[in-house]
């Protein structure tokens, strides 16, 4: 089966926006549409069929992870389950990846892409430290233990650290004056 896949970042029309949502809800990859049609602005590029349907969606948003201190495009896909298993989950990344390496050379506001890899059958094929096909570069794994992968942009330079939040301590667990150590 021949797929095209289009680029829309930040270029989702309101037609495409319903689209992805029905896409979502009818697939059950969502279920509130408040939400979905938020997503539908996040859409970097869709995947279609040869009759023109809509059968996958990438999407990211800018997001800094504590552990980074730096801005990423945090990378998701959905791909309709019917489609699945055509090969196309790495030509929708790279393609992501090209349209947002364009996007922020004229603007700079990211390092690169990261993907939380949550598909286990993907997790599997993403053995190596440097993925082959995708150049995705593990990182560790997520908090929900899913391993991370970044592939960074062509001459992307740091910005400065984000700032560390600080975590609240527990109630009760705060240390008094007495309790401090003395230097």
């Amino acid at each position: 089966m021949a797929y095209s896949i289009v680029p829309v970042w930040r270029n989702v029309t309101p037609e495409l926006q319903a689209e992805l949502v029905d896409f979502w809800i009818g697939h059950k990859a969502m279920a509130d549409a408040e939400r979905a049609k938020l997503r539908a602005q996040q859409a970097v590029c869709v995947l279609r069929d040869a009759d023109g349907a809509l059968c996958g969606v990438a999407t990211a948003f800018v997001q800094v992870r504590p552990r980074l201190r730096q801005p990423m495009y945090y990378f998701r896909q959905f791909i309709a389950p019917e489609h699945r298993r055509q090969q196309q989950a790495i030509p929708i990344f790279k393609a992501a990846c090209e349209i947002l390496e364009a996007a922020n050379r004229a603007s700079p506001e990211c390092l690169g892409v990261l993907m939380e890899i949550e598909n286990p059958d993907l997790a599997r094929i993403f053995s190596h430290v440097v993925g082959a096909r995708t150049g995705a570069v593990f990182l560790g794994y997520s908090p929900r233990g899913h391993q991370l992968r970044a592939v960074y942009f062509q001459g992307a330079k740091l910005f400065q650290p984000a700032p560390l939040r600080r975590r609240q301590a527990a109630p009760g667990l705060a240390k008094t004056p007495e309790q401090a150590p003395t230097a």
